[in-house]
């Protein structure tokens, strides 16, 4: 980037040129409209007519293109009275650009309120009369009158103008394709058209039209017109493309407060606020006041949500000089929007402006929720969609009474359902408001219950529900309350406390059923326990006391399987009986019998779906797909993470959802479908942000969904989603291997998007950790793409320093392919300029000394690149190949050497050599036989041309010749693309 900190002296027109051109190349804003301010005093003082009118052309440009878009009215106005007095000083681009931004000063008036509207039609007429002199098409008068009347709300005359607009001529005046889509498009949508305006912006958004600033805008006009037409998916797309496009362009205000709408309209308010932090100028800049309602507007919008949702206390970005609460600043953007507004309609003669701000700020959310897969900070939660209890009510909104309450609680509790702690709870409240005294066994489920719900806070209520059961005679019971007490210590880290306080229920369970004194469930219900606990204490256990703890925990799960086994018609004796399976099948894991424990895990699922329980078949279902990945049975990983993801949904908490899904995402990942794979990690990322787990859980689950995109070709998605997940990603969390793949896909889609400077960033990140690794190739690879990137941004020198790079990397690994294409690069970049042709002649001579070399040894197998079981023989066609390409592209360049204006006896010698060069490529080619006839027959064809340019006709006839031979009777793109050029070369 170009330092215009002091402004050099200009003395040429040439100079001005040069100047003009890349200022215009710098970020939108006040920087460079200064530096488009000097080059006017510059231009002045070269004493050339058409200088200045091109410095006020450009200064007039990067005025249009900024927050200060009022001060264009004063180089417009000297441009006219130049041309009015010496129209023939300008030339005929001059005289395009002054007559195409008569259309910016029509708008630039509409959106300034100070000036009367009496003056901009007076300007409408000014510009149909000058267009009508000029032989240009009404068709971009009619456009402007009728931006004129949609915004003063003559909705009459606007229909008639939009008719007349579509009816004119297209010619050289008119708006280009899409920002005239753009304006036909949001009038269709301010009719309530939504489906029309879509169809209108298609080709805008497919990438057919684009220009500066679109499809940019329509991305963002299109954000709400998709959700209301219930297509979210596309939404989020246009959103997370449209809000990188709009991001650094400070002539986009309008655009952003688009999205910031959007963000409020679809439970996304912690992304409005981010983006309402990253454009703090938006806040106050005066420059187009139009842009400046719109804004103001969706502020207020934003903030209202945020008070809605119990946020207005809440700390909020605003405009500089104090701190803001989202209720004051609520307030505040309401207040300038209507001031803003009552200006417009004051001027206009109308309410419609107002009318339509509040219409806009009073707007009700059209989602609860639209995951958008980037980071943002919670700022509400959404709970997890739960079904409600499957119980029948006496009547629409009258209260159940408590024997009804006490009826369906143990219902619940006899069918371990999920709301059974919540039953016995609303049983306890009902008790207590009607003054009821329940039974001691009631009393007991009730404390029981409470205990479990409470986990860790519940030890002493489990040892109130044991004395109730106690107290009601059910003594197993008792012990089963004692023992499910000692699992809680297992569960907070005390195990040996936990085995110390279930031992005597143990003892006593199995004395009192050998009498026949309790049941099989009370019975299996302290068995469970105890197992619970010496698998819990499977992990603290290690040496020689790691393989007792695997034993004892084995014997006492076989011991709760064969008691419960038998009597699984009893739906509590299933679920233990199911739980026992799963435990077995952890076990069988922990074994390294990855086989085993499938088995075992799917039995248990099963056993639990067919009792009835799907919600506990959840856990057993993820460990099932983590073992069926493990074994490479992805079909089966796919039907039990599905089947998780399924049973779980009504009854998870947010952190369930996001390991679901995510568990999900990565199965369909590497299934290699992508596109339901992304819908998954998009759901993880949510549910993980939910759970207050997005810098962990949610930043892997970003890293997934930016991979899942890219390999949709869905660049500027996954760029923002990449972005967002690199901000949380951590070696010690989620490692190294995570940041740099995340790095290496980033730099993947900005090459893509044509941002090359930054991709190589990111390569150059990514190889600055991986060059700590071990193994060394992926380090070689970022190398040489950031080398690529550099050379295609414009760097050349940086680009030639990473091609060394990564060439040393891939001469240290043995990886021939890599060090030869690495010098050839390298080559072609010393060599751009002309004067590195000697030094890259060397390193192409290189590059064809690395093969040749190799070559002569035959030492194939050895090729650090080499397919793993790949032959000897395919191994050396694969480095004749290169070899062959190597002597093509030394051709190439020396060809491309000489200078275009050189003498004929200067040019041969530097054809000759390239010739030569050609020459033993198609040799190398040619011993390769029918696998290499395509690159052959471009040697070919290359030699023909250098053959041609020698004045050697004759010679050039019979190598085109030769290729029409190669090819004939073959279909297929190359195939027809030679013979187009032999054929062409025949001719000539």
């Amino acid at each position: 980037m170009s330092d215009f900190s002091g402004f050099a002296e200009i003395t040429a027109f040439d100079e001005l040129r040069h100047a003009m051109a890349e200022n215009y190349e710098q970020p939108e804003g006040p920087a460079r409209n200064a530096r488009a301010e000097h080059l006017l005093v510059q231009a002045e003082k070269l004493n050339v007519p058409l200088a200045v009118i091109e410095a006020l052309g450009h200064q007039l440009k990067v005025y249009n293109y900024s927050s200060e878009k009022d001060k264009m009215f004063v180089p417009f106005a000297r441009l006219l009275r130049m041309w009015d007095e010496r129209p023939e000083e300008f030339d005929e681009y001059e005289t395009h650009s002054l007559h195409w931004v008569f259309k910016w000063m029509s708008a630039g008036m509409l959106n300034q309120p100070h000036v009367p509207l009496a003056s901009i039609e007076k300007w409408l007429g000014e510009m149909e009369h000058r267009y009508r002199l000029a032989g240009h098409s009404e068709r971009a008068v009619r456009s402007a009158e009728f931006s004129v009347a949609a915004h003063i709300g003559d909705l009459e005359r606007a229909e008639r103008a939009y008719g007349a607009w579509l009816a004119a001529d297209r010619d050289s005046m008119a708006d280009c394709h899409a920002c005239e889509l753009h304006g036909q498009g949001s009038w269709q949508a301010r009719r309530g058209e939504d489906a029309e305006a879509l169809e209108l912006w298609a080709p805008v958004l497919e990438g057919r039209y684009t220009c500066a600033h679109e499809p940019h805008a329509v991305l963002a006009a299109s954000l709400l017109p998709l959700v209301r037409l219930d297509r979210p998916d596309e939404a989020r797309a246009h959103h997370l493309r449209g809000f990188r496009l709009v991001r650094t362009m400070e002539s986009m205000r309008g655009a952003y407060a688009d999205h910031v709408e959007f963000c409020a309209l679809t439970g996304n308010e912690a992304r409005g606020l981010e983006l309402l932090a990253e454009r703090p100028a938006y806040f106050t800049d005066e420059g187009d006041p139009r842009s400046k309602l719109d804004f103001t507007a969706v502020v207020a919008l934003l903030m209202d949500r945020l008070s809605e949702r119990g946020l207005g206390d809440q700390p909020v970005p605003g405009p500089a000089g104090r701190t803001w609460t989202a209720r004051e600043l609520a307030a505040h953007a309401r207040g300038e929007a209507l001031a803003l507004a009552a200006r417009f309609d004051e001027r206009n003669g109308t309410p419609y402006v107002g009318a339509r701000a509040r219409e806009r700020m009073d707007q009700r959310p059209l989602v609860d929720r639209l995951p958008l897969g980037v980071r943002a900070t919670r700022q509400v939660s959404l709970a997890a969609p739960r079904p409600p209890a499957p119980v029948e009510p006496a009547a629409p909104d009258t209260p159940l009474d408590l024997p009804a309450l006490l009826a369906e609680a143990r219902r619940l509790a006899d069918g371990v359902h999920p709301d059974a702690v919540e039953a016995w709870a609303a049983v306890a409240r009902a008790a207590e408001a009607e003054g009821a005294v329940l039974d001691a066994y009631d009393r007991a489920e009730i404390a029981d219950h409470e205990a479990m719900g409470l986990g860790p806070g519940g030890l002493d209520l489990f040892a109130r529900a044991a004395e109730l059961y106690e107290e009601a005679g059910d003594p197993g019971e008792a012990l089963a309350a004692h023992a499910r007490r000692a699992s809680v210590h297992a569960y907070t880290g005390q195990t040996d406390a936990a085995l110390a306080l279930v031992r005597e229920p143990y003892e006593k369970i199995r004395a009192l059923f050998a009498e026949g004194a309790t049941g099989v469930r009370q019975t299996a219900s302290v068995l469970v326990s105890r197992a619970r606990i010496l698998m819990q204490r499977l992990d603290e256990a290690q040496g020689d006391d790691a393989g007792e703890a695997v034993a004892a925990a084995e014997e006492a799960v076989r011991e709760l399987l064969a008691l419960a086994e038998p009597h699984t018609a009893e739906v509590r004796l299933a679920s233990r009986a199911a739980e026992a399976l799963g435990m077995l099948g952890e076990l069988a894991a922990r074994g390294g019998d990855a086989e085993a424990a499938a088995g075992l895990l799917a039995r248990s699922a099963e056993a639990y779906v067919a009792a009835g329980l799907p919600w506990f078949a959840v856990e057993q279902e993820a460990r099932l797909a983590g073992a069926a990945r493990h074994l490479g049975d992805l079909e089966t990983a796919e039907r039990a993470a599905w089947a998780a993801l399924k049973h779980g949904a009504p009854y998870l908490e947010p952190m369930g959802h996001a390991q679901l899904h995510l568990q999900y995402a990565e199965v369909l990942s590497e299934t290699g479908r992508f596109e339901p794979a992304a819908e998954h990690a998009l759901e993880a990322a949510h549910w993980a942000d939910e759970a207050g787990e997005g810098p962990t859980l949610g930043a892997w689950a970003r890293h997934q969904l930016g991979g899942c995109l890219l390999r949709q070709g869905r660049w500027a998605e996954a760029a923002e989603i990449l972005e967002s997940a690199l901000l949380d990603l951590t070696a010690e969390t989620h490692g190294d291997g995570a940041i740099v793949q995340t790095q290496w896909w980033l730099g993947d889609c900005l090459a893509e998007l044509g941002e090359h400077r930054g991709a190589a960033e990111r390569w150059l990140q990514a190889a600055e950790i991986a060059r700590h690794w071990p193994e060394q190739r992926d380090h070689a690879m970022l190398a040489h793409l950031a080398a690529e990137a550099l050379g295609h941004a414009g760097l050349p020198a940086e680009a030639e320093q990473a091609y060394a790079r990564a060439g040393d990397l891939w001469r240290e690994l043995g990886n021939v392919h890599g060090l030869v294409r690495a010098l050839r690069a390298r080559a072609w970049v010393v060599g751009r300029d002309g004067e590195g042709l000697d030094r890259a002649r060397d390193l192409m001579a290189e590059a064809v000394a690395e093969c040749e070399a190799v070559l002569a040894a035959g030492a194939f197998g050895a090729l650090e690149d080499s397919e793993e079981g790949e032959g000897a023989e395919e191994a050396r066609q694969q480095m004749v190949a290169e070899l062959g390409q190597s002597y093509r592209q030394f051709g190439d360049l020396v060809a491309r050497s000489a200078p275009e204006d050189a003498e004929a006896a200067e040019v041969r010698p530097v054809f000759e050599e390239a010739l030569g060069h050609m020459t033993r490529a198609i040799d190398t080619y040619g011993s390769l036989g029918e696998a290499a006839l395509d690159p052959r027959t471009g040697a070919e064809l290359a030699a023909g041309w250098l053959e041609a340019d020698l004045h050697r006709p004759a010679e050039a006839s019979a190598r085109a010749r030769g290729v029409l031979a190669a090819y004939e009777g073959r279909e297929g793109e190359v195939a027809e693309a030679r013979r187009a050029e032999a054929e062409r070369m025949v001719e000539l």
